[in-house]
């Protein structure tokens, strides 16, 4: 009995490790398309500077 108790500990033990990975996964990406659009509105302002176009008031 005590050979299964450690058993499922293992299991949620390496099922608790791999939800922290994916979890930490996603929010580097989050942070990472958050930067993206960061340099992308950037982008885009520069571009409407150089048309002539004023954006929009923030």
């Amino acid at each position: 009995m005590l050979s299964l108790w450690f058993q499922i500990q293992t299991l949620l033990q390496q099922m608790q490790d791999k939800f922290q990975t994916m979890s930490d996964q996603v929010i580097t990406r989050i942070d990472e398309m958050g930067t993206r659009i960061d340099d992308l509105e950037r982008n885009i302002a520069d571009l409407m500077t150089q048309a002539g176009v004023e954006g929009p008031d923030k």
